[in-house]
C-alpha cells in the first residue's frame, strides 16, 4: 500500500511491493478541507509544484469542522476522501488539522495512495525552530481537545506544548475580518495562555489563521517564531512526490485545476479566490462531479 508521509518514514511505510497499485504522475493532486481554509495549503503547493493540477473539494456542506465531535467529523472526512480517491487523484492532502486528527489513520489504511497531512510537518518545523524549547500551539476546538499536536510532539520529550483553542478565528477571516480592535482584543485573550508560558515558537494549527498572522504577531511580539501547517505540508507534498517519482511532466500542457464546495459554490467561489487567487475560477458544487 502506498502510505505516506512523514518523508522520513517513507522507505519503510511504502511496504516490499512499490509498484503495486501505482498512481499515475498526470493524475492530479486531491486536496481536502472542511471549507476553504485548506486553499492556503493549495497556494503553497502550487507555489512549490507549478506544473501540478489540484482537486480540491471544501465540504462547506458541514463545516467547519472545528465545533463538530471527533466521529463526526471522520464520518465527513472519509466520505469526502472516498470521493477524491475514487476520481483518479494520485496523491491525498488532508489540509484540514480537524481532520487530520479525526479520520488520518483511517485514510492511511484506507487508500491506495500517498497520504499527506498538515500535523507532523507543522510539528518537525517547531521542533527545530523553538530556542527554548516552550512551543504554542493554536486551533480549532476540535483540534486541540484531540490532543493531535501533543502526541506528535510526545517523540520531542524535550518540547513544553502550550495549546490554546481560538474557536472564532475562522468565522473572522471568512468574513474577510483580518484586523481591527474586536479582533485584536480576541486575539490579546485567546494567546494569553502562551505569553504566560513564555513560549518562542507558535504553530497555526488551522489552515485559516495565516491570514492572521498580523495580528497574531503583534499580540504575541517579534521574537516568536510562526509557523505555518500550510507551507510546511506543502514541503512534504513536494518531497514525497520526488521521492515515488509521482511528479508531472513538465513538457505536459498547462494544468487543469477543479474547486469543488459540497455546499453552495458561489461563496466558496467568492472566499476563495482571497485565499487562493484567480487560480479558482468556476466551482462546482461536489454532487455534480459525475456528470462534469
Amino acid at each position: 500500500m502506498w502510505t505516506s508521509v512523514p518523508p522520513d518514514n517513507l522507505a519503510r511505510d511504502m511496504g516490499s511491493s512499490p509498484g503495486a497499485g501505482r498512481p499515475s504522475s498526470s493524475a492530479p493532486i486531491g486536496i481536502f478541507d472542511s471549507g476553504v481554509g485548506g486553499l492556503t495549503v493549495a497556494r503553497a503547493v502550487l507555489d512549490q509544484l507549478p506544473h501540478e493540477a489540484i482537486r480540491y473539494i471544501g465540504d462547506t456542506l458541514h463545516g467547519p469542522y472545528g465545533p463538530l465531535p471527533i466521529a463526526e467529523v471522520r464520518r465527513h472526512s472519509l466520505a469526502v476522501m472516498d470521493d477524491l480517491v475514487a476520481g483518479g487523484v494520485k496523491m491525498l492532502v488532508v489540509a484540514c488539522n480537524s481532520a487530520s486528527a479525526a479520520s488520518l489513520r483511517d485514510a492511511r489504511e484506507r487508500y491506495d495512495v500517498p497520504v499527506v497531512e498538515v500535523v507532523l510537518p507543522a510539528v518537525r518545523r517547531a521542533t527545530a525552530a523553538t530556542r527554548n524549547g516552550r512551543v504554542g500551539v493554536i486551533g480549532t476546538q476540535a483540534t486541540i481537545t484531540s490532543g493531535a499536536y501533543e502526541d506528535a510532539f510526545a517523540a520531542a520529550p524535550q518540547i513544553t506544548v502550550t495549546s490554546a483553542a481560538c474557536p472564532s478565528f475562522v468565522d473572522f477571516v471568512e468574513r474577510g475580518v483580518t484586523s481591527g480592535r474586536q479582533l485584536l482584543g480576541l486575539a490579546q485573550s485567546y494567546l494569553d495562555p502562551l505569553l504566560v508560558a513564555g513560549v518562542d515558537t507558535v504553530v497555526l494549527g488551522c489552515t485559516h489563521y495565516p491570514l492572521l498572522t498580523g495580528v497574531i504577531s503583534l499580540v504575541m511580539g517579534d521574537g516568536v517564531t510562526l509557523v505555518s501547517s500550510a507551507e510546511e505540508t506543502a514541503k512534504d507534498v513536494y518531497r514525497v512526490l520526488t521521492r515515488l517519482e509521482l511528479l508531472r511532466d513538465e513538457d505536459a500542457p498547462a494544468p487543469e485545476h477543479l474547486f469543488l464546495a459540497t455546499g453552495d459554490p458561489e461563496p466558496f467561489a467568492r472566499l476563495g479566490r482571497r485565499f487562493l487567487g484567480p487560480e479558482v475560477g468556476a466551482v462546482l458544487h461536489a454532487a455534480s462531479v459525475g456528470a462534469a
